[in-house]
């Protein structure tokens, strides 16, 4: 069993086949049921996370994401097809996505603290697009990534979503 706080890398995104790597994280003071809440309500995003849109379920019941819901999003400017690939309710979600020339898998970690949680995402992605584009913006990916962190501590403080 790996460490509570590691992502489990389906070998095909595992950091040492990708181009691109990026790891954040921040301390809520919020249950990790209110965190979840959050988290899986995706077609919420856009009102609270700028840099996503058009969240559509193709796949799967909304207005939840679970295991295996396949759904479609607009993220940095691309259109992208996910679908989600673990689910520990409370604890963990990951997902891959894809587009020409992107192939990206997003895994979420909330690990329980006496003050409420600490969420950990890491993202890596494959493809000629995510090589460009991790050369012009090199750190965009990791900058965006803390706004939405930023984002989903500002409204589980708030309560679980509605």
């Amino acid at each position: 069993m790996s460490d509570a706080t590691e992502i489990r890398w389906p070998e095909h995104y595992h950091p040492r086949n990708t181009a691109v790597l990026v790891r954040n994280e921040i301390d809520i003071a919020a249950a990790p049921e209110i965190v979840w809440a959050w988290l899986i309500r995706a077609q919420r995003w856009p009102a609270w996370y700028v840099n996503s849109a058009n969240v559509r379920f193709v796949d799967g019941a909304p207005p939840d994401l679970a295991l295996a819901t396949h759904f479609k999003w607009k993220t940095f400017g691309v259109d992208i097809d996910s679908i989600v690939q673990e689910f520990i309710p409370n604890e963990r979600i990951a997902w891959n996505g894809k587009s020409f020339g992107v192939d990206v898998y997003h895994a979420w970690l909330i690990v329980k603290t006496p003050s409420g949680c600490k969420v950990i995402t890491e993202g890596s992605r494959r493809g000629f697009m995510s090589r460009l584009s991790a050369l012009v913006f090199p750190k965009r990916m990791w900058k965006f990534h803390q706004i939405w962190l930023e984002g989903l501590r500002n409204n589980s403080t708030k309560g679980i979503p509605r």
